[in-house]
Formats: structure tokens, sequence, C-alpha cells
């Protein structure tokens, strides 16, 4: 025979002190959880949502990234002349070289100085990612020292504004459109036109060439065909690869720094639940008795106070959730470590998270209720009358 379940949700609340101790405990450790995988999502997404299946990069071996390499005018019109490139609407090959530079921008809360990646690039580099969208203002007039800015980098850096002028290649550039790339990193990045910021960074080349595949099953043909070009020391990669590739090692850094702050905060939460637990059945010994007196078994017993901790830590994992749902959508940022600069993003929070920061809190019940449970279970009857 179960013991009924309004039994334990009456007792959560006869001790209020020590229960509401417990359920902030796991709530606040719950909390963490799920900040430190929003976090690490919100990096991956930053840099792994840049790069589209149907896209491909064409870098200068070792190719691990575009400051490290260089790509020459003869390699674009090399790339631009595959078979496997598809053309756009005016029938030339959708082939956009990039040159990228690494500049200083001023932060707008701390006053401090980050590394910012400078593109210069072409307007068709819009047809490659449909995903990007300028928000505010235009794009830049050839010829001019015109720039458009990322959507979080003009909120996170000064002079990054609409009409704003920022200084950096040994001159001033105006800001004249704000460019919305879906939260990816595409939004810490400074754009312009490459045949301006090409000689104002004495650069002749570009550092890679992104091009858009007739069908993206022809990849291979095209890695192999460009690899194996004597005139060419290329490395070919999907775009979405390439991406994923950058933000692989910081996000299992993030990831298991967090949970290893999660894991030590478990297990403060884990000791308050015990403690919580024993208190309870040491203040209701005689009511155990008289449960096992009436008939109840070890067995509901043991599976009645387990249930109690595990409501009590469900408490704590719904508040914990509640704790972390404001941070989705907050911006920060961190350094890229494959080029070295600012990579602003936003926090995620997803409902599987949700759901793991609630099983967590449930563990943390279960190792938290499961011996005290044990304790009242194996309770001697006639002790415990005596005692009472």
């Amino acid at each position: 025979m179960a013991i009924p379940i309004t039994y334990n949700l009456r007792n959560l609340f006869v001790r209020r002190l020590s229960t509401t101790v417990t359920i902030i405990g796991i709530a606040l450790v719950v909390a963490v959880f799920i900040a430190v995988l929003a976090l690490a999502q919100g990096f991956h997404t930053a840099l792994a949502a840049n790069g589209l299946d149907n896209n491909a990069i064409v870098l200068r071996v070792p190719g691990n990234d575009e400051l490290s390499s260089a790509v020459s005018r003869e390699w674009v019109s090399i790339i631009s002349s595959q078979p496997e490139v598809a053309l756009d609407a005016d029938g030339q090959p959708l082939v956009v070289p990039e040159l990228v530079v690494v500049i200083n921008l001023r932060k707008k809360s701390t006053d401090g100085i980050a590394n910012i990646v400078t593109r210069g690039t072409s307007p068709r580099a819009l047809a490659l990612r449909p995903r990007l969208k300028l928000v505010a203002g235009r794009l830049w007039e050839s010829g001019k020292s015109e720039v458009v800015v990322g959507k979080l980098l003009s909120e996170r850096f000064r002079d990054c504004g609409l009409g704003g002028q920022v200084h950096f290649g040994g001159r001033s550039w105006t800001v004249v459109g704000i460019l919305d790339a879906g939260s990816t990193s595409f939004e810490s990045e400074v754009w312009g036109d490459s045949e301006v910021l090409g000689p104002a960074f004495d650069r002749e080349g570009y550092q890679s060439a992104t091009l858009r595949l007739k069908d993206p099953a022809q990849f291979d043909a095209l890695e192999a065909r460009l690899e194996g070009d004597r005139r060419m020391q290329a490395v070919v990669k999907r775009e979405s690869r390439y991406y994923a590739d950058q933000s692989g090692m910081i996000v299992t850094v993030i990831s298991i720094l967090g949970t290893l702050i999660a894991v030590v905060m478990s297990l403060g939460a884990v000791f308050g639940a015990i403690n919580t637990m024993y208190a309870a059945v040491s203040s209701r010994r005689s009511e155990i008795a008289t449960m096992m007196a009436l008939g109840f078994t070890r067995g509901s017993v043991l599976l009645s106070f387990v249930l109690e901790a595990l409501l009590l830590s469900a408490i704590g994992g719904i508040l914990g959730g509640l704790l972390a749902l404001p941070i989705n959508g907050i911006s920060t940022g961190t350094t890229n470590w494959a080029t070295f600069s600012e990579v602003a993003f936003r926090f995620r929070v997803t409902p599987l998270m949700l759901a793991a920061g609630f099983v967590f809190a449930l563990i943390m019940g279960l190792l938290g209720g499961f011996f005290p449970a044990l304790n009242a279970a194996r309770s001697n009857i006639a002790q415990t009358v005596r005692r009472a």
C-alpha cells in the first residue's frame, strides 16, 4: 500500500526555512547550469550558423583560418572558371574574394580596446549569405571610405552607430549601414569595399574566396580539382564546416569549465537536500512508526521519502529554469581563438536546456534524498515508539 502523495506535499512546508533554503540552493545551481549551456550554445551558433552547406571557401594551405591565408587575384580567376560554381542572375560566377584584417575599436561599456574583424568584400556577398539583411542605412558605395557594421557591434562599440566615424587604416570611415546577420559572428564585423580597404592596409590580394556550388553534392569534385591544381596551394572546405571548426575548441572549454562549476555547486545543493531530509526523518519518527504499524511497508516509506525529495528538487528545478529565462537574448562577447578578435553573441536558452536543468535538479534531489529515505525505511518500530 502506497503512502498518499498529499502527505509529502503537506510535509514539505512544515519546515519552511530549511525547505526554502534547499529549494533556493537547487534553483541557483540549475540556473548556473542552464546559463553555461546557453553561453556555449550562443557562441556555437554565432560561428557555426555563419556557414551554408551549398557554399565553399577556398584558402591557402594550411587553411586553418582566413587571417593566415592568402588568395591571389590569379587564384580567383581559376576558381571562377570551375564548372561546379553557380552563376548569378547576370550569368557571372558567384565567387566573392574577401580581404580580412583585424582592427582595434573601443568598447562603450568599459572604454577598453578590442580586436575586430574588418572584411573587405563586395555587395555580392549578400547573395552568397541570404541570412544577412541590411536593417538600417545602405551599402557602401564603390570607391568610397564607407563601411557597414554588424548590429551587435554597433550596440557594443563607440562611433559604430549609423552615421558614425570609425578610424583605422590611416583614415576615417563613415558607417552608412547596419547589418543583421541573425546573431552570427558576421554581426561582430565591419564590412567595406575590398578595392578600397586593400590599399588602406597595403594589401594586393585577398585572404579567402567564397563561392556558391551549383549542387552541394559537387563539393568533392571541386575540392579534388582545386587542391590538385599545381598552380595553387589551396585547401577547400564547406563553409559550414569551416565555421563549425572555428567554434569547436572554445565551446568545449566553456562546456567543461561550466560543468565543473555546476558540479561543485551541486554538491552544496545535495548536502542541503540531505540535511533537510534527515531533519524530516528525525522529526517524524513517530509518524513513520505509526505508518509501519498500520501496515505500510518499508518499501512504501522509502518511496515516500524519495518522492518528497524529488518534489523538493522539482520545485527548485522549475524555479531555476525561471531564473535562467531572462538571460535569453542578452548579448555578450568573447575572443575567437582562431582570429584573436572579439565575437559578440547572444545567450540562447532552449526548451532542451530547460529540460536538462530540470533533470539535473531531479538527480540532485534523488542523491540528496535517498540515504535519509533509506534511514527512515530501516527504522525499528518498537525503538521508534519508545523514543516518541
